[in-house]
């Protein structure tokens, strides 16, 4: 059984999926549109895809298509979630859900009485130090879990001013504000994705930037945002608290490792750095750096690379890491390029698998909201001089 899929966005991300996708042998015909017809074409021919299509409206209207994958700008993935649902369409759409409560919900009310799929893709569910957690804490290893901390530190100056000039043309400064607890998901994600629990409230602060060069400028940001670094503090359902930061500006080598992650148990706990990760418990410590190393599939160097800037290739090229569990992967993707330290064949199968066995996939609508939600509010908190606030919660998926 396979469907057919449109990409919508023909950008620098998205040509890394379309191979996975149209490798994946769930997935029949791809196509391609974006809002500059020269790239889909590009892509199209490049990758061999089955065709393009005009427009987004065009491609929805198509029966052609069963299914679309959003890769387009962050704030733009709300509304075209919404028109993809409504048009009768399954969903994958890259981070983050939304950048509104209001949006989330029209999601998840459109998924409901639709019964489609809706997949977001989070790099960090997929992460190996998050997936070793998750099954640290499936053993009851931790003992009981009461505190996280979820980090994405990835400065500007490593490929960040390069991506947002590619993606925003001209007026580029006024979207490469974009506020860093808009961004959360990697940092939120990778620690939810662990711990079976959702933050119910956060208090948070965010650093006004100093650089003057019209970056995180409130009188050019179409978002009003002057705010480069921001760190969120959360409290969680059950009792317990987890802590994220989001940085933008930082001296951190991003191009190694731009999310980490560490859990505090009673009875053991494990901490991430660029470099290394211990489990340490009441006895001793014990590197596990090696079990969550992916290894490169391709090398920063090819050609297939050149139009993304250096410093940002490492996550397109990395591979599995001892953690990953590669079994349930269909055996095209074994040669194949990954990124995001091991996650893009976990998060194209977790999609393909929903579609077409009609089952939730692991980052659902409901999930996705608990991974989206919580800095939308916590930007809120930020904004108010870290006033703690409570975060909206839409229950459990189905089941």
């Amino acid at each position: 059984m396979t469907f057919s899929l449109g990409i919508v966005g023909a950008g620098q991300f998205s040509g890394q999926f379309a191979t996975l996708f149209q490798a994946h042998p769930g997935v029949g015909d791809v196509y391609v549109t974006d809002l500059l017809p020269e790239r889909a074409e590009q892509l199209a021919a490049a990758q061999g895809l089955a065709g393009t299509f005009p427009s987004y409206e065009a491609m929805l209207e198509s029966k052609e298509v069963d299914a679309v994958t959003i890769f387009t700008q962050r704030w733009t993935h709300g509304p075209l979630v919404l028109q993809g649902l409504n048009a009768g369409k399954h969903v994958y759409s890259a981070v983050p859900m939304a950048i509104t409560t209001e949006e989330i919900a029209a999601i998840i009310d459109a998924v409901r009485a639709t019964g489609l799929t809706y997949m977001m893709g989070e790099t960090s569910q997929y992460n190996p130090a998050t997936v070793h957690a998750r099954n640290q804490i499936a053993e009851g290893a931790f003992g009981r879990l009461f505190y996280a901390e979820g980090d994405y530190v990835h400065d500007m100056d490593l490929g960040f001013y390069e991506a947002y000039q590619y993606s925003g043309g001209e007026k580029w400064k006024e979207t490469a504000s974009y506020p860093p607890l808009l961004y959360p998901t990697h940092s939120v994600g990778g620690v939810l994705g662990a711990w079976q629990t959702h933050a119910v409230s956060v208090s948070a602060i965010g650093v006004v930037d100093e650089r003057g060069d019209g970056v995180f400028d409130k009188e050019v940001s179409r978002f009003g945002n002057d705010f480069s670094n921001a760190t969120a503090l959360f409290e969680v359902a059950g009792g317990g608290s987890f802590r994220t930061n989001e940085f933008r500006r930082v001296g951190y080598p991003s191009h190694i490792r731009e999310s980490r992650f560490r859990f505090f148990g009673t009875e053991a706990s494990m901490e991430q750095l660029a470099t290394v990760a211990l489990w340490q418990d009441k006895k001793g410590v014990k590197d596990i750096s090696e079990l969550l190393e992916p290894k490169p599939t391709m090398s920063p160097d090819d050609p297939s690379l050149q139009h993304i800037a250096p410093e940002l290739r490492a996550a397109f090229t990395s591979g599995s890491a001892p953690v990953h569990d590669r079994e349930r992967l269909p055996r095209a993707f074994d040669n194949l390029h990954n990124g995001h330290e091991g996650s893009h064949h976990f998060l194209v199968d977790d999609f393909v698998t929903a579609v077409n066995t009609r089952t939730l996939p692991s980052v659902n609508a409901w999930v996705a909201a608990r991974y989206t939600l919580p800095g939308i509010i916590a930007h809120d908190s930020a904004r108010q001089g870290g006033a703690r606030l409570e975060i909206p919660d839409f229950g459990d998926a189905p089941q």
